[in-house]
């Protein structure tokens, strides 16, 4: 399978539960979603059961959202082992990120993906083979 990209936590919570207001967010995650062959990680998976059933008031519950979860289109996953947290140290080293981004795009590496599509990186920028896509950085009249 070809993977076109690699998709954060907030691409899913977004998608599953938008801020109120950001309607908008919630048509750009789910295009991205039914659109690509996309990869994500256990750490995304955590990240977004997080985001949904915890940090959000009120949250989905936890059924719900795994059951969002198991609706998803097939996806590669990509588990943590030994190398990618070192690879994931190595890229924090490097770029001057935060620990679990570099988690983040190791594992968008390890998965064959050279589009990661966030809002928590540097939209455009590249780490190593993987380049940075924020989907919702709008500018002009295409804001919201």
């Amino acid at each position: 399978m070809k993977i076109d990209g690699f998709l954060d936590s907030n691409i899913l919570v977004y998608a599953a539960y938008p801020t109120p207001g950001e309607d908008w967010k919630q048509e750009i995650a789910i295009d991205l979603i039914e659109s690509n062959e996309f990869a994500i990680s256990s750490q995304v998976l955590f990240e977004f059961l997080n985001s949904t059933t915890r940090k959000r008031k009120p949250g989905l519950t936890l059924a719900d959202a795994h059951h969002w979860l198991e609706t998803l289109p097939a996806a590669t996953v990509v588990g943590a082992d030994r190398s990618l947290v070192a690879e994931a140290v190595a890229l924090a080293d490097r770029y001057r990120i935060v620990f679990w981004d570099g988690a983040i795009i190791a594992a968008a590496g390890r998965a064959g993906a050279k589009t990661l599509y966030t809002e928590d990186l540097n939209d455009g920028q590249h780490y190593g083979a993987v380049q940075v896509v924020n989907p919702f950085n709008r500018t002009g009249e295409d804001a919201r």
